[in-house]
């Protein structure tokens, strides 16, 4: 098995605050936090630490084809694996011949992953990977993180969206000024929890209510996405909008159950009449799709699949 720390004499930082993290190749971490003290992150690891960090901006020969940059690299790198395996791992192969200016932004993101895949750096540190791409390009990386851990490599991925880290990390932390948490990860044990209350009388004038400034705004249920629990407080999420709320996730779960909203993952609640998909990632990991205009991902337990399946009648 294969390790690597980060301490106090790699982040030497007076931005960032003081903690040692270990990575280990059995599993992918995650670091959620702000873009600013992610970039203070990034810099630190690569000037303390000279540890490369993914942010995919290394340059591609953009006349060239697809084919041709991965050919380029995988001579470079001496990687072992065949050009057209590594096509099909990554789902290039029916943009092999296209030059990368004509290729989409997904495409381009496939091809960068192939070129780190094929650095075997140690560790591995990716910045953002799955921020504004597709989902055959999300589902090529979390496929391309199994590899590398295969391959004893460690990897570490830093994001700003609480969703990716949840996604992309087996163990996942939240890093901010007073220190770094982990991130309560649904470990397949349900919160004690009281019968639900009987409906409103007048289920039509029931509304949630959210502060905004010093004004308090109320929401009907149906125009709610999800609502996600952000140190210990609940955040109505609607078209990729926060709110937030002075009640906690518990309370929330027992007030909205009989609107069709669902626990999905112990950090979040989901409006059942917004998915539109359920996404199998691996053996082990899941998310629904919501059907809103940002075209969101939250987790799905894996301890809720089948519960999950049953309400949409899948089974």
């Amino acid at each position: 098995m294969a390790y690597f720390n980060i301490n106090n004499e790699v982040i030497a930082s007076k931005f960032l605050p003081s903690f040692s993290l270990t990575l280990e190749d059995s599993y992918a971490t995650s670091i959620y936090s702000d873009t600013d003290m992610q970039a203070e992150l990034v810099k630190s690891l690569r000037n303390n630490g000279q540890i490369p960090v993914f942010d995919l901006q290394d340059g591609l020969y953009e006349r060239l084809t697809v084919e041709a940059n991965i050919a380029f690299y995988h001579k470079w790198f001496g990687c072992g694996t065949p050009i057209p395996e590594i096509l099909v791992w990554f789902e290039l192969q029916t943009c092999a011949k296209t030059p990368i200016y004509k290729c989409s932004e997904s495409e381009i993101r496939r091809v960068r992953f192939v070129r780190y895949y094929m650095s075997a750096a140690h560790p591995m540190v990716f910045l953002e990977p799955i921020h504004g791409v597709d989902i055959k390009t999300v589902q090529t990386f979390i496929t391309m993180m199994e590899k590398i851990k295969a391959s004893n490599i460690p990897v570490l991925v830093l994001v700003s969206n609480m969703e990716h880290a949840l996604l992309l990390g087996e163990v996942a932390y939240k890093l901010q000024e007073k220190g770094i948490q982990p991130i309560e990860v649904d470990d397949g044990e349900e919160e004690a929890t009281t019968d639900s209350p009987a409906p409103p009388t007048t289920t039509n004038l029931f509304k949630i209510t959210a502060k905004v400034d010093d004004k308090m705004i109320l929401f009907d249920p149906p125009e709610i996405d999800y609502i996600e629990s952000q140190d210990g407080k609940a955040m109505i999420v609607i078209n990729d909008q926060s709110y937030a709320m002075e009640s906690t996730l518990g309370e929330m779960e027992k007030k909205l159950g009989v609107y069709g909203f669902y626990r999905c993952h112990r950090s979040y609640i989901v409006n059942l009449q917004k998915v539109r998909e359920i996404i199998t990632w691996s053996k082990n990991t899941y998310s629904l799709r919501i059907d809103n205009k940002a075209q969101s991902t939250i987790p799905l337990s894996r301890t809720k699949i089948q519960d999950i399946q049953e309400k949409f009648s899948l089974k």
